[in-house]
């Protein structure tokens, strides 16, 4: 009997349970269990009745974790969590895969490489913005904020010598690549990485690991000896699933894709396909703790029951499950409490007849300039469909906190929702110009949603797998926590963790 236990999506994944041959505990609840939509699905196999008994036990009321949407009567759809995926590399044709086998390809919103929202990415410095530098133009002459062409950046990489550390900040990564002068590391890596830090990871360039965070950069160095040499010349083509629908988002660039329901519905689809084939889906079931069976597997307690499995397959948050591990697991609950997580205030709001003054995706905001906003994305230009009916409109998103919230709006658990849309608010009219109220507000606060991979994260994702491997514990681990914080890596990862259960190639 095996039991995967995961709870949720990305960003932070959730608890759920899956078994081979299932039993019942008391009240009801069965006793092995399979958790985590993504590892219930795999290319071609998924599609074939279950082998076996599988039961997926959810903590909360819904599944899909923070794929959550909300669609009003009038017809608008607006996200709280994720709001598209990127097809790019091997993972992403692999979520295409999963979304042509789940019938879904009618319902795919892309976002061709030739859209504004595709092309026009802009940054809020010293109080205005300033669209991102593209082509070669835009490398060869300065393009505010940047004083000076970025072109200057690029070949101090290519002179650069290679580290021998084995891991760096981002931040020191890229002022060490791309200049240490005054006058260029800190517009490029200040601005620039600070920026793209605070809108992948809502998080710290100063404390995030270049290793684990932008791994492809890291190896670019390596084996390249330069990150625009690495990143041009690449390593090959990794394998990955194809479908037509994988084919047709290289062949029109897409950047992007979301589906007409909102990101939801991916994993509704993916619950609704489950149970077509067997599989038990309980929600309201939260793990409270683990605990090893004397015949070798988990007894896994939940409020109302106990589950007992062979193996477990965990996809909460690494605090979450090093709080509910037993006492002779310490050393693994040690290094899973050293990957933290951040909260990120999402503010919805929707305007009647309101024009941006510029078109494109979104902005994000550096640090330098105000801490405690980390962006507003323009979700009407990227995903119009998802407008209400009628007269037109506009949605916005604006993202709070980060690893700044605490300092910035107080306990993620107290904060005041009226603070934060207020903040919103104030952001939207002084960056965008928005001067009328909205007719429509949705304020959510995700409380350690993103996990941080800090400096030396490597090291701690490799000692918990030598833990586990030495002590021949019947646990996986998967989810945002270890190896990628998208859709995408979060699907990868189950995936893989599968894989290697059943004693097939990833």
């Amino acid at each position: 009997m095996v039991a995967v236990v995961s709870l949720g999506w990305p960003w932070s994944p959730g608890v759920a349970t899956g078994a081979l041959g299932c039993s019942w505990g008391s009240r009801g609840v069965p006793k092995g269990a399979v958790v985590s939509l993504g590892c219930l699905w795999r290319p071609g196999v998924a599609l074939a009745p279950a082998p076996a008994q599988v039961v997926l036990l959810e903590a909360s009321a819904r599944v899909g974790g923070w794929l959550q949407s909300t669609r009003t009567e009038d017809g608008a759809v607006f996200e709280h969590g994720p709001r598209g995926i990127r097809p790019v590399g091997a993972v992403g044709r692999d979520t295409l895969h999963m979304v042509s086998e789940l019938g879904l390809e009618g319902d795919i919103l892309p976002v061709p490489g030739d859209h504004p929202a595709s092309r026009n990415r802009f940054l809020y410095v010293r109080g205005a913005l300033h669209k991102l530098p593209s082509g070669l133009g835009g490398l060869l002459r300065p393009v505010p904020p940047f004083s000076r062409a970025l072109f200057w950046s690029g070949l101090r990489d290519l002179l650069a010598p290679t580290s021998t550390q084995p891991d760096e900040t981002v931040h020191a990564f890229v002022c060490r690549r791309f200049g240490e002068e005054p006058a260029v590391s800190p517009q490029v890596a200040d601005i620039a990485v600070d920026s793209l830090c605070r809108g992948v990871f809502a998080g710290d360039c100063r404390a995030l690991s270049v290793r684990s965070c932008f791994p492809a950069l890291f190896e670019a160095e390596r084996h390249r000896r330069s990150v625009l040499l690495g990143l041009v010349l690449g390593r090959g083509k990794k394998p990955g699933a194809e479908s037509p629908l994988s084919r047709r988002a290289r062949a029109e660039r897409w950047s992007q894709w979301s589906l007409r329901g909102g990101m939801e519905s991916l994993a509704a689809a993916l619950a609704a396909f489950l149970r077509q084939r067997g599989v038990e889906l309980h929600c309201h079931a939260p793990l409270r703790r683990l605990r090893r069976d004397p015949g070798g597997g988990w007894q896994l307690a939940l409020a109302d029951g106990t589950v007992t499995a062979d193996h477990v397959v965990s996809a909460i948050p690494a605090g979450a499950l090093a709080e509910v591990l037993p006492t002779e697991a310490e050393p693994l609950a040690r290094e899973l409490r050293h990957i933290p997580a951040v909260a990120v205030a999402v503010v919805n709001l929707q305007y009647e007849g309101a024009k941006l003054p510029v078109t494109g995706f979104g902005h994000l905001v550096p640090s330098s300039e105000d801490s405690s906003l980390l962006g507003i994305v323009y979700d009407s230009v990227a995903f119009p469909e998802h407008n209400r009916s009628g007269a037109a409109s506009l949605r916005l998103t604006v993202m709070l906190g980060g690893a700044w919230f605490t300092q910035s709006f107080g306990d993620p658990a107290a904060v005041a929702p009226s603070l934060l849309l207020r903040r919103a608010q104030d952001a939207v009219r002084a960056h965008l110009g928005l001067e009328a109220a909205p007719s429509h507000s949705i304020v959510k606060v995700h409380k350690a949603c993103i996990p941080q991979y800090t400096l030396g994260h490597w090291r701690r994702t490799e000692s918990i797998g030598r833990y586990l491997t030495e002590q021949g514990l019947p646990l996986s681990l998967v989810g945002a926590s270890y190896a990628g914080v998208s859709v995408n890596d979060c699907i990868a990862s189950a995936k893989a963790a599968v894989s290697r259960l059943l004693g097939q190639p990833c």
